[in-house]
């Protein structure tokens, strides 16, 4: 493991922290006025505009397991205007400077539940990377200590409140005026998520089976990427970013999009408070360890709404929504933003479709800017609990998968009904002393 000293020895060139002079700003808020923050962890996810580019808030440092990776996020702060930035040896260290008010955790999902509840031991807000986390386990006791510890948390996506639906081509406000107002009938609805309705499963994201074992980089720190998973020998294919093929890291498409697809969902069907009381699962038997491939894996509320995971493409003519009364596509075609209709009369004519939402009553609005939850404490839309309860629709399908059947579920013991073996998956142990942080 690469000691402190060692580490910031190697990033010393560029690890000291600077504060920029208001008068260099051209207008811009002063560094004394801005929340600060910090990344744990440097890779893709943490390149991307969304978050290093990100100037709401004040970047003061960051930290990784791999030397090359802090040495590249220094210098591109600095090359981008955020001055010198600190780095630190580990995100224990950064957790323990008070100068910083926002954790941004930008690492694998075995890390994100840990690291979440210790940031908020640390009374630091947390904008955290999808998944939340890898359980339901995990996913019960970040809610539990950032509601105790009075902590703002964002987890970071965003299809509930902006950006156009993947396969409906449309935000999912109107989606949810659609169900909200029971355009497609007053009863239970049919959901189907596949490649046909425009979400794909990544199947791709498949891990490797008896790889060899290879040497640790120089300048990396394996036991510390591992973390509370299980201890594995180092094998390049693990570390890189197909760590998603691995049910230790992550859980393939499904675990890493899943969110993504199934919180927008979750929010067009109101069931923000609310689980899933049972799970199907249709597919290939899996390796302990490698992800693979599904067929099928059906969601039931206990309202009769099934929430269809359509891995085989056998559905592909389905409706995203179907209901009693009529289901609901988007109209795909250049420039077209108009959802389709359909009732027992036929297609709803593009007018009276764009007519009826307009006369709808629209959603309740969201607070959509996390930097304005952390200063005013106002809840962001996708935070600890519904972003709990969004994680659990497809930990609850991952753990279905993983065990080879379906089981029930208690949407308010959190727990597999008369089911251990189920329960083993919902709730899995960690390596120590991340267990003790996690849980003690």
């Amino acid at each position: 493991m690469i000691n402190r000293r060692d580490f910031l020895g190697r990033v010393g060139a560029f690890g000291a922290f600077s504060i920029v002079p208001a008068s260099v700003l051209h207008g811009a808020t002063a560094p004394s006025n801005q929340l600060t923050r910090a990344l744990i962890g440097f890779g893709s996810i943490a390149h991307s505009g969304n978050h290093l580019a990100n100037k709401a808030s004040r970047l003061i440092g960051l930290c990784d397991p791999y030397v090359s990776r802090v040495r590249a996020g220094l210098a591109h702060a600095e090359k981008n205007g955020f001055g010198k930035i600190k780095a630190y040896g580990n995100f224990m260290e950064l957790l323990a400077d008070k100068d910083v008010d926002i954790v941004h955790i930008c690492t694998p999902p075995h890390w994100h539940g840990c690291m979440s509840v210790m940031a908020a031991k640390a009374d630091k807000d947390i904008w955290c990377e999808k998944p939340m986390t890898r359980t339901v386990g995990e996913g019960k006791r970040v809610m539990e200590v950032v509601k105790e510890r009075k902590r703002m948390f964002r987890l970071n996506t965003w299809f509930r409140f902006q950006g156009k639906f993947y396969g409906f081509g449309t935000t999912v406000e109107p989606i949810r005026q659609v169900v909200e107002n029971g355009l497609l009938g007053k009863g239970p609805l049919k959901c189907t998520f596949g490649a046909g309705q425009g979400f794909s499963w990544k199947f791709g994201w498949s891990g490797r089976v008896n790889s060899s074992v290879e040497p640790v980089p120089k300048g990396f720190d394996w036991d510390m990427w591992l973390g509370p998973a299980p201890w594995k020998p180092y094998t390049a294919h693990r570390a890189g970013t197909s760590f998603r093929g691995y049910w230790d890291y992550d859980s393939g498409g499904l675990g890493d999009m899943a969110q993504h697809y199934l919180d927008p969902l979750q929010y067009l069907l109101c069931k923000d408070e609310t689980s899933p009381v049972k799970v199907d699962y249709v597919g290939p038997k899996q390796h302990p360890e490698a992800v693979g491939r599904f067929d099928r894996i059906t969601l039931t509320y206990d309202d009769g709404t099934e929430v269809v995971l359509d891995g085989d493409e056998s559905l592909k003519d389905e409706p995203l929504l179907r209901g009693s009364n009529g289901l609901c596509v988007y109209k795909k075609g250049e420039g077209s933003t108009t959802l389709r209709i359909k009732d027992a009369n036929g297609w709803w004519p593009d007018e009276k479709v764009v007519k009826t939402l307009a006369e709808l009553p629209k959603p309740a609005p969201q607070q959509t800017d996390f930097i304005d939850s952390c200063k005013t404490r106002k809840i962001f839309a996708l935070n600890e609990s519904n972003g709990f309860r969004s994680c659990t629709m497809f930990n609850l399908g991952i753990a279905a998968e993983r065990l080879g059947r379906g089981f029930e579920f208690d949407p308010v013991t959190l727990h597999a009904v008369d089911d251990p073996a189920a329960d083993r998956f919902l709730y899995q142990s960690m390596r120590e002393p991340w267990k003790t942080e996690m849980w003690g």
